[in-house]
């Protein structure tokens, strides 16, 4: 495996900055953040743009390609995570098409990965969102949008990577605002679409909060892993004692960076080659003890990369 970075923790750098230092760094590969250029920031660590897909052109992407090789890094994947089933048509109709430019801007620079959430909705005539009926609801949203985008995606040899991040947030408890989070429901989305470029995006920070074994979620679900994010999770125990577990992670589930967490790495690498897995680990920083200037978050790296050089070779 290689070990890489996603590049949405330096919104401040400009590509050639960022891929100087990480080639400087020892990294070997780049997840690029590729948001829509200009657009309103909607979270932390959203809105980035490293590539402007809307800008991309093949000689464009040539050059991209060029300076990344003389810096002996790769693109790992490109990364867009939006809301693809957002309630409102005009916003969702934004998202795809925009998702469907990070695809075919994969395709120009050569990347077989774009990494994404599948998304969420919620029907408006359903007073006190009755959960078990959006759930359903959901799913039949999703055969609106997603069997055609993965077969968008298949014509440009582009694998989508779908992470199972809840993004849960007040607002959108208990459902989350991305579909799939859980086993049962990741198996549900692939019964619906079973198409080999149609995977995931693991990271266990998700599965660690949740109580999900991260060790068997690889050895059932290793085939359609494309592209790891290596997050680590750690639980308030404090706060966990205060809200309990239908506080769902609000105030107790903290996000800390490989090492910092209760992932044992040495386990989950070790899993993911035992299921084929030899592609790349990219380090993804939501670590608010290495946050708050350039340096910080550089030296939040630097202890995730000592933390799993070990074991990407």
């Amino acid at each position: 495996m290689k070990l890489g970075i996603m590049s949405a923790a330096f919104p401040q750098l400009s590509l050639e900055e960022l891929s100087t230092w990480a080639s400087e760094s020892g990294f070997e590969t780049l997840e690029i953040a590729c948001w829509p250029a200009g657009e309103k920031k909607d979270r932390k660590y959203g809105g980035v743009v490293h590539i402007d897909v809307d800008a991309l052109t093949p000689a464009k992407a040539k050059e991209i390609n060029n300076n990344l090789a003389k810096k002996g890094l790769d693109i790992s994947a490109l990364g867009y995570y939006p809301n693809p089933l957002h309630p409102d048509p005009a916003h969702r109709e934004h998202v795809v098409n925009h998702l469907k430019k990070v695809i075919a801007g994969a395709e120009m620079l050569g990347v077989g990965v774009v990494g994404t959430f599948v998304g969420r909705s919620w029907n408006p005539e359903m007073s006190g969102r009755d959960w078990k009926k959006d759930l359903d609801y959901n799913f039949e949203e999703f055969k609106k949008v997603w069997p055609d985008l993965v077969k968008y995606a298949a014509t440009h040899h582009v694998k989508i990577g779908i992470e199972h991040c809840p993004m849960l947030w007040a607002d959108t408890w208990p459902g989350g605002s991305n579909l799939p989070h859980s086993p049962a429901l990741l198996k549900r989305m692939f019964d619906i679409v079973p198409d080999d470029n149609f995977g995931l995006t693991l990271d266990p920070s998700h599965l660690i909060w949740q109580q999900i074994d991260y060790l068997r979620f690889i050895k059932e679900f290793g085939k359609r892993i494309f592209h790891v994010h290596a997050k680590d999770m750690d639980i308030d125990q404090d706060m966990f004692y205060e809200d309990g577990i239908l506080g769902c992670g609000f105030r107790w589930q903290i996000p800390r960076l490989p090492g910092q967490g209760l992932v044992d790495w040495q386990k989950l690498t070790a899993a993911l080659y035992s299921v084929g897995y030899d592609f790349e680990m990219c380090i993804e920083h939501e670590d608010a003890n290495w946050e708050g200037s350039e340096e910080l978050v550089k030296r939040g790296f630097y202890l995730a990369r000592d933390a799993l050089k070990t074991y990407c070779k």
